[in-house]
């Protein structure tokens, strides 16, 4: 089963790969870390964590959500073997996590919110990969924050990027974007040649063709510098495992080392949950992954990661996503990209320094808009606003902070949403002349305290009341004090309250009140 689509993920593969080199290097820039430190994690992510998930489509690696904590937490340890130590743990740390069944955190996160999520990745891909496209590149591949590093925000840059664009940049991205829509409508008319030869790869080596070429024409169109990948390895396994930033085990005694692991486990745990969640969305097989196995696979992805000096682990929604749109299958594909990335770094990294980072934004661009589908919001639209609200308030929140936090922000609003729901179809209440009745569905907890009682403040003198708890299984004690409260209201004012059938909860009050009729 393993190998059964592998000319699947061979392809798939490929184009991740692509996409995992430029964020890998970014994201480490991005954290004040060694470039090496992006690479080591990203390869550990692939070979690792893809040969141990339950997960058949997702992919793990450095993410920019984490960017900057690991800043921080670098310069607050004060040096990087310190912060490797506490990778380390923050793995062993996940593995407990999986092993105790820390997995079912990924079952309470709303549906709305996860597709809030998706689209909103999309949109953020679509932002930040336009100044790339065109050759302002201030800052680093894969950010997802609204605030930037350089100071500005993601619509400063996109601002700076029509009047600072790249020439060559545009003519590289443009047709970049060509091949890869030209290549995907090809594959889907069934031409074998187009289905075996991944795009994104034509796409990637039309730019380093495009890029030579410029030098025959006009020196100002040459991308050079910032505008192409730039690897920190000169090539060979000695140089490459020679790299290898071992923690400081003397700092075992560091409570901030602790602190710092538990940080970056939480967090980092958190993300990949969200992203499996996402991802099995994705799959177009419909399979579900087993979130404590993958907590586990984090875990050891991690511990290995920290321990030769590589930046923390999860998995990653925007790799993944490009791992599902190219057609991937199994894990292989993603076991696959990490040995990509291993050898290519290795054996051809002169070659791999060639690559305009114009080329690789335009994949990543169409990866945004085929996860920003109208059709996904007209049918979130269509749900109702229960639905609706939340997963709009993840898309903004998202945009206009980071993904960790709109994310946050979108599971309160979610969870509001949810309680609402709830809370009005747990009780119903009818009425026929000056007769009321009060039926309780599923479980009545203390969330309905509130709605209860306005429902009983609607209720006039003189009235008759029957509550019927036959349907529900329980029934909190806030809620028995409600009734009688009402039922000792009642009696002053007129209102004659009946019990039917109560459930257990209700059992003493039901008894009381045959007595009381007796």
């Amino acid at each position: 089963m393993f190998f059964k689509h592998w000319k699947n993920d061979v392809q798939s593969s490929l184009v991740v790969f692509l996409v995992t080199l430029p964020l890998c290097l970014g994201i480490a820039l991005a954290s004040n870390a060694p470039l090496s430190a992006g690479l080591y994690a990203g390869i550990i992510g692939g070979l690792v964590v893809g040969s141990l998930s339950g997960s058949s489509v997702s992919v793990s690696g450095p993410v920019a959500g984490l960017t900057v904590i690991v800043a921080g937490a670098i310069y607050s340890l004060g040096s990087f073997e310190a912060f490797a130590l506490a990778v380390l743990i923050s793995g062993i740390l996940q593995i407990f996590f999986g092993l105790f069944r820390g997995g079912v955190l990924g079952d309470f996160f709303p549906s709305s919110v996860i597709k809030g999520m998706l689209a909103a990745i999309g949109i953020i891909l679509i932002l930040k990969q336009f100044p790339h496209a065109v050759g302002y590149d201030a800052d680093f591949m894969g950010d997802e924050s609204f605030e930037e590093r350089t100071g500005g925000n993601t619509f400063t840059q996109l601002i700076a990027a029509f009047r600072m664009f790249h020439p060559g940049a545009l003519v590289v991205s443009l047709i970049a974007l060509a091949i890869l829509i030209y290549w995907e409508k090809m594959s889907t008319q069934g031409i074998q040649f187009f289905k075996m030869v991944p795009g994104a790869l034509v796409a990637v080596l039309s730019g380093v063709v495009l890029n030579y070429g410029f030098g025959f024409i006009s020196h100002d169109l040459v991308l050079s510098g910032d505008h192409l990948v730039t690897l920190p390895f000169g090539g060979g396994f000695g140089d490459f495992f020679g790299s290898f930033r071992f923690p400081d085990w003397s700092q075992l005694g560091n409570i901030k080392i602790y602190s710092v692991a538990l940080t970056i486990a939480l967090l980092g745990s958190i993300e990949s949950l969200l992203s499996i969640d996402a991802v099995d969305m994705l799959d177009n097989e419909g399979r579900a992954t087993d979130k404590n196995r993958e907590l586990v696979a984090q875990g050891i992805g991690n511990a290995l990661s920290g321990f030769v000096g590589g930046l923390p682990i999860t998995a990653v929604i925007v790799r993944s996503s490009a791992n599902v749109s190219a057609g991937a299958r199994s894990r292989l594909s993603a076991i696959l990209q990490g040995l990509w990335l291993l050898l290519f770094v290795v054996l051809i990294p002169s070659l791999l320094n060639l690559i305009p980072l114009a080329a690789l934004s335009a994949i990543l661009l169409l990866v945004g808009y085929k996860l920003t589908k109208i059709e996904l919001i007209r049918c979130m639209y269509e749900k109702g606003m229960n639905q609706f609200i939340p997963f709009m308030v993840t898309i903004l929140a998202i945009l206009l902070t980071n993904l960790l936090m709109g994310i946050l922000i979108g599971i309160i609003v979610g969870f509001i949403f949810v309680i609402r729901s709830n809370v009005h179809k747990s009780i119903l209440m009818v009425r026929e002349g000056n007769m009321y009745l009060i039926k309780f569905y599923k479980d009545v907890s203390f969330l309905q305290k509130v709605f209860f009682q306005k429902l009983l403040n609607r209720i006039p003198d003189g009235s008759t009341v029957i509550i019927d708890g036959s349907t529900s299984v329980f029934v909190d004690e806030d809620i028995v004090d409600v009734i009688e409260k009402f039922m000792k209201h009642g009696r002053a004012c007129g209102i004659n309250v009946e019990l039917k059938k109560s459930s257990l909860a209700l059992c003493s009050l039901f008894k009381e009140t045959n007595n009381g009729s007796n």
